[in-house]
C-alpha cells in the first residue's frame, strides 16, 4: 500500500500571493503543462494594459490564474472539476445539466473566496 504525503483534500501548496512571480511559480510547481498558456496570457495582458493605459487586464490575468492555482492546489477538487466538465460536455440534455453546472459554480465561488482572501 502507497502512503500520500498528503491527503486528497488537503492543498499540496500554500495559496501563492496575487503576483505574476508568485502564481508563475505554482503553476510551474502543480500544473506545469499550463505554464507555456500562463507566460502567454500575461504577455497579452501586460500587452493590453499598456495599449489601454489601465491594470485592468493584469487584475484580470492575476485573478483568473489566482483561481485557477486554488483550484489546482486541491487535487481532489481539480479532479471533481474536471469531472463535471466532462459530465457537463455530455449532457443529453438542459435538466442534466443544472446540477453538473452547480457542482462547477460551487467549486469555482470556493476558487474565488480563497483568491479574495
Amino acid at each position: 500500500m502507497t502512503v500520500h504525503s498528503t491527503m486528497p483534500d488537503e492543498p499540496v501548496i500554500p495559496m501563492p500571493a496575487l503576483t505574476p512571480g508568485a502564481l508563475r511559480s505554482a503553476v510551474a510547481q502543480i500544473a506545469p503543462a499550463y505554464l507555456p498558456a500562463f507566460v502567454e496570457h500575461l504577455d497579452e495582458a501586460a500587452e493590453q494594459a499598456a495599449a489601454q493605459s489601465t491594470i485592468a487586464p493584469l487584475r484580470s490575468f492575476l485573478q483568473r490564474w489566482g483561481e485557477f492555482v486554488a483550484i489546482q492546489r486541491y487535487p481532489a477538487r481539480a479532479v471533481r472539476l474536471r469531472e463535471l466538465e466532462t459530465a457537463a460536455e455530455n449532457a443529453p440534455d438542459r435538466e442534466a445539466l443544472r446540477p453538473i453546472l452547480a457542482g462547477i459554480r460551487e467549486i469555482l465561488d470556493a476558487a474565488q473566496r480563497e483568491v479574495a482572501g
